[in-house]
């Protein structure tokens, strides 16, 4: 079996993978499963009510999990994404509460470039939820030995390289007006002209 299919594997049976994005490694579980999600949380040593993106290898997989985003909220998503951005969008059915934190009406989508066995990995299993290979309040991890040991042994992972390691740009577009929450591997301000012109 190759590392992909193990990965694939993993996500599906409700485990653990670490896969490679266009930012920083990534730890990965099947959205769709809220156990899967609380031991993501556990294992990182961060607080269930912090909030968990959708992450997936094309915009219009995430469309079809949460398809009230289609429209306004596509459009702008449509503007920034493939690309190192996360973004808080409307989640007004409160899908995937487990991954929202203190907000269910809102909801983090992540689709980033991805590395090819990154995104042979998507392709196949869909949506992921995901956050950074790291353990709360550690830095980002760039390299696989970057990654703690305890989530290492506990993933299936894909190597791709040293990757940027420069965490995704957070912008919140839940309000009238876009936010920025975290400024990173892209220029927020870049961002913010690109969704004026959406």
């Amino acid at each position: 079996m190759s590392l992909v299919e193990e990965a694939v594997a993993a996500i599906l049976a409700g485990r653990i993978a670490v896969l490679p994005t266009d930012t920083v490694y990534g730890v990965c579980v099947d959205a769709y499963r809220e156990a899967s999600a609380r031991r993501l949380a556990r294992l990182k040593g961060r607080s269930e009510a912090q909030p968990t993106a959708l992450l997936a290898a094309d915009l219009e997989v995430i469309l079809d999990a949460v398809p009230e985003l289609r429209g306004r909220s596509a459009v702008r998503a449509g503007a920034l994404l493939p690309g190192p951005y996360t973004l808080v969008l409307p989640n007004p059915a409160r899908r995937f509460g487990w991954l929202c934190g203190r907000n269910p009406e809102a909801i983090g989508i992540r689709v980033p470039d991805l590395p090819a066995p990154a995104r042979a990995v998507l392709d196949r299993v869909g949506t992921v939820a995901a956050t950074s290979a790291n353990r709360h309040g550690e830095p980002d991890p760039a390299r696989i030995e970057d990654i703690p040991e305890e989530i290492r042994s506990r993933a299936v992972v894909v190597d791709a390289g040293e990757l940027p390691g420069t965490p995704s740009t957070v912008l919140d577009l839940t309000g009238p007006e876009p936010t920025v929450l975290r400024e990173g591997a892209a220029s927020a301000a870049e961002a913010l002209e690109r969704l004026t012109a959406a």
